[in-house]
Protein backbone atom coordinates (compact mmCIF):
# COMPACT_ATOMS: atom_id res chain seq x y z
CA UNK A 1 0.00 0.00 0.00
CA UNK A 2 1.53 3.64 -0.51
CA UNK A 3 0.71 6.60 0.79
CA UNK A 4 -0.53 9.86 -0.84
CA UNK A 5 -0.25 13.42 0.68
CA UNK A 6 -2.81 15.88 -0.16
CA UNK A 7 -2.25 19.80 0.52
CA UNK A 8 -3.85 22.89 0.09
CA UNK A 9 -2.23 25.83 -1.35
CA UNK A 10 -4.02 28.84 -1.04
CA UNK A 11 -2.60 31.01 -3.44
CA UNK A 12 0.69 31.07 -5.85
CA UNK A 13 3.28 31.99 -2.77
CA UNK A 14 2.13 29.31 -1.06
CA UNK A 15 2.74 27.11 -4.58
CA UNK A 16 6.45 28.81 -4.72
CA UNK A 17 6.51 27.45 -1.08
CA UNK A 18 5.90 23.78 -1.44
CA UNK A 19 7.99 23.92 -4.15
CA UNK A 20 10.92 24.90 -2.21
CA UNK A 21 10.19 22.74 0.52
CA UNK A 22 10.41 19.72 -1.94
CA UNK A 23 13.79 20.88 -2.98
CA UNK A 24 15.05 21.24 0.29
CA UNK A 25 14.22 17.65 0.85
CA UNK A 26 15.42 16.54 -2.63
CA UNK A 27 18.65 18.42 -1.63
CA UNK A 28 18.74 16.43 2.00
CA UNK A 29 18.36 13.09 0.30
CA UNK A 30 21.41 11.05 -1.32
CA UNK A 31 20.34 9.26 -4.11
CA UNK A 32 22.60 7.52 -6.11
CA UNK A 33 20.20 6.81 -8.88
CA UNK A 34 18.85 10.42 -10.15
CA UNK A 35 15.04 11.46 -9.15
CA UNK A 36 12.18 11.60 -11.44
CA UNK A 37 9.41 13.57 -10.12
CA UNK A 38 6.21 14.05 -12.14
CA UNK A 39 3.78 17.32 -12.65
CA UNK A 40 -0.32 16.44 -13.79
CA UNK A 41 -2.53 19.48 -13.72
CA UNK A 42 -4.39 21.34 -16.20
CA UNK A 43 -3.32 24.10 -17.97
CA UNK A 44 -3.06 27.39 -15.29
CA UNK A 45 -2.46 24.42 -12.51
CA UNK A 46 0.92 25.84 -11.14
CA UNK A 47 2.82 22.96 -12.30
CA UNK A 48 5.45 25.70 -13.62
CA UNK A 49 4.92 27.79 -10.38
CA UNK A 50 5.61 24.90 -8.16
CA UNK A 51 9.02 24.30 -10.30
CA UNK A 52 9.98 27.72 -10.35
CA UNK A 53 9.94 27.56 -6.20
CA UNK A 54 11.66 24.04 -6.98
CA UNK A 55 14.54 24.98 -8.61
CA UNK A 56 15.17 28.89 -6.84
CA UNK A 57 15.35 26.99 -3.63
CA UNK A 58 18.30 25.18 -5.43
CA UNK A 59 19.86 28.41 -5.99
CA UNK A 60 18.83 29.23 -9.69
CA UNK A 61 18.65 33.20 -9.79
CA UNK A 62 17.55 33.81 -12.75
CA UNK A 63 13.37 33.44 -14.42
CA UNK A 64 12.50 29.89 -14.86
CA UNK A 65 10.52 29.77 -17.75
CA UNK A 66 8.27 27.53 -18.80
CA UNK A 67 9.87 25.15 -21.22
CA UNK A 68 6.67 24.22 -23.61
CA UNK A 69 8.56 25.03 -26.81
CA UNK A 70 12.09 24.44 -25.76
CA UNK A 71 10.57 20.78 -24.11
CA UNK A 72 13.38 21.29 -21.70
CA UNK A 73 15.20 24.01 -19.79
CA UNK A 74 18.29 22.79 -18.23
CA UNK A 75 19.62 23.72 -14.55
CA UNK A 76 23.15 22.00 -14.47
CA UNK A 77 24.57 23.96 -12.54
CA UNK A 78 22.36 23.39 -9.44
CA UNK A 79 22.67 20.67 -6.85
CA UNK A 80 21.48 18.29 -7.99
CA UNK A 81 21.77 19.30 -11.60
CA UNK A 82 18.03 19.49 -12.83
CA UNK A 83 16.00 19.11 -15.89
CA UNK A 84 12.63 20.87 -16.01
CA UNK A 85 10.70 18.78 -18.90
CA UNK A 86 7.15 20.34 -20.45
CA UNK A 87 5.66 17.75 -22.44
CA UNK A 88 2.66 19.78 -23.61
CA UNK A 89 4.15 20.14 -27.33
CA UNK A 90 5.00 16.83 -27.80
CA UNK A 91 3.64 14.53 -31.14
CA UNK A 92 4.32 11.70 -29.79
CA UNK A 93 6.39 9.60 -26.98
CA UNK A 94 8.89 8.44 -29.57
CA UNK A 95 10.25 11.96 -29.92
CA UNK A 96 11.63 11.86 -26.25
CA UNK A 97 14.02 9.16 -27.97
CA UNK A 98 15.14 11.49 -30.09
CA UNK A 99 15.82 14.30 -28.05
CA UNK A 100 18.12 11.81 -25.71
CA UNK A 101 15.83 11.21 -23.12
CA UNK A 102 18.13 8.41 -21.36
CA UNK A 103 20.85 11.36 -21.51
CA UNK A 104 18.59 13.36 -18.62
CA UNK A 105 17.81 10.03 -16.70
CA UNK A 106 21.58 9.07 -14.98
CA UNK A 107 22.41 9.32 -11.57
CA UNK A 108 22.21 12.65 -9.69
CA UNK A 109 20.29 14.53 -11.79
CA UNK A 110 16.95 15.33 -10.88
CA UNK A 111 13.75 15.46 -13.62
CA UNK A 112 10.99 17.70 -13.01
CA UNK A 113 8.37 16.56 -16.16
CA UNK A 114 5.07 18.58 -16.73
CA UNK A 115 2.20 16.63 -19.04
CA UNK A 116 4.44 13.14 -18.73
CA UNK A 117 1.63 11.18 -19.99
CA UNK A 118 2.45 12.92 -23.27
CA UNK A 119 5.87 10.79 -22.65
CA UNK A 120 3.99 7.34 -21.47
CA UNK A 121 5.74 4.31 -22.53
CA UNK A 122 8.92 5.65 -22.89
CA UNK A 123 9.10 8.11 -19.91
CA UNK A 124 10.40 5.48 -16.25
CA UNK A 125 8.25 4.88 -13.37
CA UNK A 126 8.62 8.62 -11.42
CA UNK A 127 9.93 8.35 -7.92
CA UNK A 128 6.81 11.04 -7.14
CA UNK A 129 3.69 12.23 -8.57
CA UNK A 130 2.48 15.42 -8.44
CA UNK A 131 -0.73 16.85 -9.49
CA UNK A 132 -2.46 20.23 -8.91
CA UNK A 133 -5.42 21.24 -9.49
CA UNK A 134 -7.22 24.39 -9.19
CA UNK A 135 -9.83 24.47 -5.86
CA UNK A 136 -11.66 27.21 -4.45
CA UNK A 137 -9.57 30.66 -4.59
CA UNK A 138 -6.14 28.38 -4.59
CA UNK A 139 -4.95 24.42 -5.61
CA UNK A 140 -4.48 21.62 -4.49
CA UNK A 141 -1.39 19.55 -4.10
CA UNK A 142 -1.58 15.56 -4.36
CA UNK A 143 1.67 14.07 -4.01
CA UNK A 144 1.97 9.96 -4.09
CA UNK A 145 4.88 7.95 -4.20
CA UNK A 146 5.77 5.39 -6.42
CA UNK A 147 9.55 4.15 -5.47
CA UNK A 148 10.82 3.86 -2.31
CA UNK A 149 12.89 6.87 -3.15
CA UNK A 150 9.53 8.76 -3.88
CA UNK A 151 8.58 7.02 -0.27
CA UNK A 152 11.61 8.61 1.48
CA UNK A 153 10.73 11.95 -0.37
CA UNK A 154 7.88 11.99 0.41
CA UNK A 155 7.28 11.38 4.12
CA UNK A 156 10.11 14.02 4.20
CA UNK A 157 7.93 16.40 2.64
CA UNK A 158 4.99 15.42 5.11
CA UNK A 159 7.71 16.87 7.67
CA UNK A 160 8.64 19.45 6.02
CA UNK A 161 5.02 20.79 5.29
CA UNK A 162 3.98 19.74 8.65
CA UNK A 163 6.60 21.85 10.65
CA UNK A 164 5.95 24.94 8.36
CA UNK A 165 3.11 27.85 7.95
CA UNK A 166 0.66 28.07 6.20
CA UNK A 167 0.82 24.23 5.65
CA UNK A 168 0.79 23.21 9.31
CA UNK A 169 -2.88 22.67 9.34
CA UNK A 170 -3.65 22.25 5.56
CA UNK A 171 -2.91 18.93 4.60
CA UNK A 172 -4.25 15.35 4.90
CA UNK A 173 -2.47 11.44 4.37
CA UNK A 174 -4.34 8.42 2.90
CA UNK A 175 -3.48 5.33 2.38
CA UNK A 176 -3.89 4.20 -1.61
CA UNK A 177 -4.79 0.56 -2.63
Amino acid sequence: MSKALRVWLPDEAATVSAGNLLAAVVQSVSSAAGLVIFLHGTLGAGKTTFSRGFIRALGHEGAVKSPTYTLVEPYEQLTPATWHFDLYRLGDPEELEFMGIRDYLVPGNVCLVEWPERGAGILPTPDLELTLAPEGGGRSLIAEQRTEAGRVLLTRFHERLRSTAPFDGAMTETDLE
